[in-house]
């Protein structure tokens, strides 16, 4: 039987998720980090469970094709970036396995996928990090957290980051020594200086510094704005975010601008955006472009919609489809996000976008109670996805189309089975590697409503309904079309229904009853009454 520090010869068969090689043991699957489909290894025993286990490689017998010489020489005790080890075309090929058998396995949903789009730049694309600062033995380290731990390794040169970003560390180092700047220690909550904070507009070379504290003034600020700048010219910005809690979030929610602006300005998809150190923007430019042409090209619009961005961080998405869209409606939680998203829109001149600093799923409701009426939504949530509630509630508008982006293939399609359950079937589905060599995967997708399979003609003579003169002169889709090019409103049959009812059109029994009596139906809002009142006198019905 096999047990805790055996060491066993095996074969890797595959990949997971998040790099860790497959492999069989007597059955058992053992996994193991750092190994590579098609390797022959020695394997040591970590971690025995019922039915499978954890190893390390203690030797690697025979290297898989795909294993390729890691360029990093911290990967193995940082473990971001878990596919180092592998060749980067056989990690985009992994990547869109997992997409599609989440779908598979979690969704029990299966579109139809497009090829994975792979990065240009496996390394050097981020333009944000978050380095957590710590002290040992004396020793300052500025890096990343290792695997399942708080303990920090020392990676002030990390291969995904910008060049400049090493810099702008090594000048931090410099000005802590010289000011004695204390660091930050978790398990006691005092010492100062808890993450540095750092953002680059990738399409103007602008770079944002932002020192996040456990306090409200660092020492000789003064300094660390001369260390800084004479270190990096392209640095537009300096702040002190304060974070005084007692708390594993990384920012606080005071900013303070210490030098130059409180926001960097990047191009994205031809656009000016303002980003401030709150506001969520995509770490992969040049991948983000091409994951929002694959969202516009899903919302396939027209120049006549009303489209709803929910989640919209900055506005980035929504914006950049302004043009090819009726009306942008951007809902947000966050308020600076908010503020830029604005910002943003009247830095490019655009005026049909309309932005809410709400929870997305309150907003639906309120924007429902208004009488607005999207065509498309766009739903960009965090890594856990959407809420049942936010689901249902973007359903109510009855858009044509949704388009969902994620960053978590698990939670992506959990979400598209409640919206198949709901009507909303996932039709296309498209993976792009914004984050090479990590674990992570962005998807789009395309969601549109289920149509019956069969439909049936039916011939009716309108005489032998004995139907009075005012209900011969419109149907309801042109009242529909009347309404919707006119106002721009989307109108149901149950609300037209209802308006001739009250203007004495009289409908035949029975017709738009709920099917139970004690349901509660939605009475037609005042704004879509009179838009329908309108096309009932343009038509002669009243």
């Amino acid at each position: 039987m096999l047990k805790k520090n055996d060491i066993i010869n095996l074969h890797i068969d595959s990949c997971t998720a998040d790099g860790s090689g497959v492999g069989r043991y007597d059955g058992m699957a053992i996994f193991v980090p750092a190994a590579a489909a098609g390797d022959d290894i020695s394997a040591h025993i970590l971690k025995v469970k019922k039915t499978y286990a954890f190893a390390k490689v203690e030797k690697i017998i025979k290297p898989s094709e795909s294993r390729i010489q890691p360029s990093c020489p911290v990967y193995l005790k940082c473990g971001g970036c878990v596919f180092a080890h592998i060749d980067y075309a056989e990690e985009c090929r992994i990547k869109a396995e997992n997409v599609k058998e989440c779908f598979r396995r979690i969704g029990g949903v299966e579109p139809e996928f497009e090829e994975i789009t792979p990065s240009e730049k496996p390394e050097g694309y981020r333009n944000k990090a978050q380095y957590p600062v710590a002290a040992d033995n004396g020793e300052i380290k500025m890096g990343f957290f290792s695997p399942h731990s708080h303990r920090v390794v020392h990676c002030p040169g990390c291969r995904l980051q910008p060049k400049e970003f090493e810099g702008i560390l090594n000048a931090f180092d410099k000005y802590i020594r010289s000011e004695n700047v204390s660091v930050y220690d978790e398990a006691l909550h005092k010492g100062l200086l808890r993450h540095i904070y750092l953002r680059k507009g990738v399409g103007t070379g602008e770079i944002m510094v932002c020192a996040i504290i456990n306090g409200s003034r660092l020492p000789n600020e003064s300094k660390l704005v001369s260390v800084l700048t004479g270190a990096e010219p392209n640095i537009k910005s300096i702040i002190i975010n304060s974070n005084k809690e007692k708390t594993n979030v990384i920012m606080g929610e005071k900013c303070r601008t210490l030098f130059g602006t409180d926001c960097i300005t990047d191009i994205l998809c031809g656009l000016k955006f303002r980003i401030s150190p709150l506001s969520f923007y995509q770490v992969n430019h040049d991948q983000a472009e091409r994951l929002y042409a694959k969202a516009a090209e899903y919302a396939s619009l027209s120049g006549s919609e009303t489209v709803m961005d929910l989640y919209c961080g900055a506005g980035t998405i929504g914006l950049s489809m302004a043009t090819k869209a009726q009306n942008i409606i951007g809902v947000e939680i966050v308020p600076e996000a908010i503020e830029n998203a604005k910002e943003n829109a009247e830095l490019n001149g655009i005026k049909n976008a309309r932005f809410i600093c709400a929870d997305a799923a309150e907003a639906a409701l309120e924007l429902e109670k208004e009488g607005v009426s999207p065509d498309v939504i766009i739903l960009d949530p965090p890594r856990k996805g959407c809420s049942p509630e936010m689901i249902k509630s973007a359903v109510r508008f009855n858009p044509d189309r949704i388009v969902y982006v994620s960053c978590d293939p698990a939670t992506l399609a959990r979400d598209c089975a409640l919206f198949k359950d709901l009507g909303y079937a996932a039709v296309k589905a498209a993976p792009f590697d914004l984050f090479p060599r990590t674990g992570h995967v962005e998807s789009v997708v395309l969601l549109s409503q289920q149509k019956p399979k069969f439909t049936v003609d039916v011939n009716i003579d309108l005489d032998e309904l004995d139907a009075t003169s005012a209900e011969t002169k419109a149907t309801y889709d042109e009242i529909k079309a009347y309404v919707l090019k006119k106002y721009g409103l989307k109108v149901s049959h149950l609300y037209i229904a209802q308006v001739k009812q009250k203007h004495g059109i009289i409908e035949r029994e029975n017709y738009n009853k709920p099917k139970n009596p004690n349901a509660k139906q939605p009475q037609c809002p005042p704004e879509k009454e009179k838009a329908i009142m309108d096309a009932l006198k343009h038509f002669g019905m009243i």
